[in-house]
């Protein structure tokens, strides 16, 4: 009994010896990512990008803040593949000067250069000229980053309140559902320009042709187990927002007051 043991244990041994003899010494490769949009090959949005960049005459400057980098749903990928080489000019930090950015001077102080950004001495798109009617093409700067972030960058900037500001008025909700947004109304960065060069270029298409990859984008991350998400000001209505709030919106949500233009 005891020598068949032995020849049953030598023998595992010698079939764990095969299976490991086979194993490659080559350390595991790594999932394969597309080198434009640098998201792996399975989930991929340059397959919905326009055939060819769009043709636009307006330029289209993001500022974008650090954090928003380091974010692998970041829209802003998509209009550096959309729009023509040189018509989409993005800029990191936190701050913006002429100082700082001194490339970006000509911009700044151009009387064609607008700012997207939303507020009380903001500009609704529709109220501007179009390009054909000025026969001069904008620069639209836009504040990539959440909506802090976003402002935080608007109130240290400012040389940009020299600006025109502009914001967008847009008739349906955010296709960005897999980010949170503060209302209903907030658009992500591609959405927000998709608006503003439909309009001043008078050409509708472009819309949805810089939507097209966002929503494709989207469905990826929903097929592989993520959850649409509400915006803020819809949870907080509903009792779903988890985070403590401060006694303002409290208050105000208490009320039943709109809570809007808090949250942005």
């Amino acid at each position: 009994m005891a020598g068949n043991v032995q020849v049953d244990e030598d023998d595992k041994v010698c079939e764990t010896l095969k299976e490991l003899s086979v194993i490659t010494a080559e350390p595991p490769t790594k999932r394969s990512l597309c080198v434009q949009c640098r998201r792996p090959s399975r989930v991929c949005w340059c397959g919905f990008l326009p055939s060819s960049p769009l043709d636009v005459s307006c330029k289209v400057v993001i500022l974008q803040h650090p954090a928003e980098e380091k974010r692998c749903l970041r829209t802003s990928p998509i209009l550096e593949a959309a729009l023509p080489k040189g018509h989409c000019i993005v800029r990191k930090g936190r701050k913006f000067s002429f100082e700082r950015n001194n490339d970006m001077k000509d911009i700044l102080t151009s009387q064609n250069t607008l700012v997207l950004y939303p507020g009380e001495k903001a500009t609704d798109l529709t109220e501007l000229p179009t390009v054909k009617t000025t026969r001069s093409p904008y620069n639209i700067v836009i504040l990539d980053g959440t909506w802090s972030q976003a402002r935080s960058i608007f109130y240290n900037s400012k040389e940009l309140h020299r600006l025109k500001q502009v914001q967008v008025q847009p008739s349906y909700s955010s296709s960005y559902v897999i980010r949170t947004q503060p209302t209903s109304e907030c658009l992500s960065t591609v959405e927000t320009v998709a608006i503003a060069l439909s309009y001043l270029e008078e050409l509708p298409e472009i819309h949805e042709l810089l939507v097209h990859p966002l929503k494709a984008m989207c469905q990826f991350q929903l097929d592989h187990g993520a959850v649409p998400h509400q915006s803020k000001e819809v949870l907080i209505q509903s009792g779903l927002y988890k985070k403590p709030l401060p006694r303002k919106i409290l208050h105000k949500v208490s009320n039943q007051e709109d809570i809007k233009h808090i949250l942005r």
